[in-house]
This record gives structure tokens, C-alpha cells and sequence, in this order.
């Protein structure tokens, strides 16, 4: 089968990794990467044995899908413009900065029938996908994720930094819509907010928790989902889930491991599958607008309650 000529453009931190998965793929071409900064192109693009440029528009006659690593604030304008060239693309996370960009490149995607995919990594953490198969009916989901400082990231608010990532996992989980969302966040070592948290509550009663910071000293990642025979603990990091349930000598626990999963390397195959099959892939663009969403209202919750802090000073 003929391979998926591809290129990555912005090949910063997480921009590298999505063109090494690409390189190794057996399913595609990495042709070229693109980045604005001549010197890391060049770099890149020597280590794994394809073409660089500065502009990323001179490479969309060249391939059929992309990678979008770029800063969120040119998701739009690049996504765009690689959609309005027939190209398929594979966008980092978030969509975009708002509703109206993400309905655009939406809107683009299905008059041109490409794929549009959303990089919500987890979702190919084997441990999550058997949590979801599981199915049983969540009462309150808690998920915590605190990362020390770092400057990268920082170009949006730790909502969309990092709490989008559990967001995207909550409604993956949950089975009914949001009803209602209260949020409370602090600025801390940024302009914008370091640390966060929300309370989301879905019109079958269930709720969760949603915590995120990214000025924490040590790295914190917790998922645990509460049902009416007890709970399940996931380890994401680990690839495993730990169950305890209410059984007839009492509470039974047991655990889960799963054989360790790239989520990256299956990020990419499964775009080079939709791309191949023009099929959805496993988080599409209508995906991430929900998620996106959700993350937006948070952010205006969490600036309104400051503002009104701030007023009563």
C-alpha cells in the first residue's frame, strides 16, 4: 500500500516526537518538517533524513497530511491553510483559541472531506480505553494533574495547558451532557492562571473534579471514577487500573496491567488509518471543539470570580 506523504509543522518539543513517530511509521513518508526557526528545521530534518523548510506553505503541495505542533495561537491560520490545500491534518491540542476559529476549520474539513484530528493524547493509554470499555455509569469522577514549572506552555492558561487534557477524559467518560460548571483559579508565577479547578455536573447527577496546576514541585497524576459497586484508581503513567468493588466477603481489590503502550506511535497510526480509510479518527475535530468548549467556560468562570475578588479589595 502506497505510503502517506506527511510533514510536521513547528518541530519544538512535542513537534520532534510526532515527526520521529512519523519517520518510523511503516504506513508513511515523512517528507519534510517545518519550522520558523531555520536552524531547528535543519536540525530535525538531518537527524531523521527529510527536507526542512521555514515557510510551511511551501510543503503543502507536497504532502497529503500534517502534523500541527505549532504555538496555539497560529493553530488557526496554519490548520486553515493546510485544510484550504487539500492537505489532512493532525492538530495539537486545543483546536484553536475560540469556538469561531474551531467552527471554521470545522466547517472547512467537512466541505473538503478531510480528516481532522485533535491531539487529546490519553486516549490511547490502554489503561483509559479499558476504563471506558468498562462502561459502568461514573457517580463522581476525580482527576488531579499538578506538573512543576516550565516555561514552555505558558502561552495559554493552565486550562488549556493542561486541564483540557482531563476534560477531554471526563466527557470521554461521561454518559449524559453537562448541566452546569462552577471553576476557581489563581495566578501564580504567570500573567495567566497557574492553577485551577472545576466541579461539572452532567444531567444524570453525576459530577467530577477536575484539578490542574503547573506550579507544583513534584508531578501528580490521579484518575479515579466512583460507581455504585465501588471504584476504579488508574495509573496512566504506569498503564494500569486498580479495581475495588463491593463482592460477598466484603471489599475486593484486584489490578490491571496493560503491555506498554507509545500513545504517540498510536496517535499517528490511527491518522494514518482515518487519513487511508477517510474514516473518524478516535478524537476528531468535532471532539475537540466539545472539549474546547468546556475549556473556554471554565476560563471565563475562573477570570469572572477574580475579578470579583479583586473588587472587593
Amino acid at each position: 500500500m502506497k505510503k502517506i506523504r506527511t510533514a510536521v509543522i513547528g518541530v519544538g518539543y512535542m513537534g520532534r516526537f510526532h515527526a520521529e513517530k512519523l519517520a518510523a511509521s511503516a504506513n508513511a513518508e515523512l517528507v519534510a518538517v517545518a519550522d520558523a526557526n531555520a536552524g531547528r528545521a535543519q536540525e530535525i530534518a538531518a537527524a531523521l533524513g527529510c527536507a526542512h523548510e521555514t515557510d510551511y506553505r511551501n510543503l503543502l503541495s507536497k504532502v497529503d497530511a500534517v502534523c500541527v505542533a505549532a504555538p496555539t495561537e497560529h493553530h488557526h491560520a496554519v490548520v486553515r491553510a493546510c485544510l484550504a490545500a487539500g492537505v489532512h491534518v493532525l492538530v495539537e491540542k486545543p483546536l484553536a483559541r475560540t469556538l469561531a476559529e474551531a467552527d471554521e476549520l470545522l466547517e472547512l474539513a467537512r466541505a473538503k472531506g478531510l480528516v481532522l484530528q485533535v491531539g487529546h493524547l490519553q486516549r490511547f493509554n490502554p489503561a483509559f480505553q479499558a476504563l471506558v470499555a468498562d462502561g459502568g455509569l461514573p457517580l463522581f469522577i476525580d482527576i488531579e494533574r499538578l506538573a512543576p514549572f516550565t516555561v514552555r506552555g505558558t502561552d495559554v492558561d493552565v486550562i488549556l495547558d493542561l486541564m483540557i487534557h482531563d476534560l477531554d477524559l471526563v466527557l470521554a467518560l461521561a454518559r449524559a451532557p453537562v448541566e452546569g460548571v462552577s471553576a476557581s483559579g489563581f495566578r501564580v508565577l504567570t500573567d495567566a492562571i497557574d492553577i485551577a479547578n472545576a466541579r461539572i455536573e452532567f444531567t444524570d447527577g453525576s459530577i467530577a473534579s477536575v484539578s490542574a496546576s503547573r506550579v507544583s514541585q513534584e508531578p501528580v497524576r490521579k484518575l479515579r471514577v466512583f460507581r455504585h459497586d465501588g471504584y476504579v484508581s488508574a495509573d496512566l503513567k504506569g498503564q494500569k487500573l486498580r479495581h475495588a468493588r463491593r463482592g460477598a466477603a466484603g471489599v475486593e481489590v484486584s489490578e490491571q496491567s496493560f503491555e506498554r503502550t507509545d500513545e504517540l506511535r498510536a496517535q499517528a497510526e490511527d491518522f494514518l488509518r482515518a487519513v487511508r480509510e477517510r474514516a473518524a479518527p478516535l478524537v476528531s475535530g468535532e471532539q475537540g471543539r466539545q472539549v474546547l468548549a468546556l475549556a473556554l467556560e471554565i476560563g471565563s468562570l475562573v477570570a469572572q470570580r477574580l475579578a470579583r475578588h479583586a473588587a472587593t479589595r
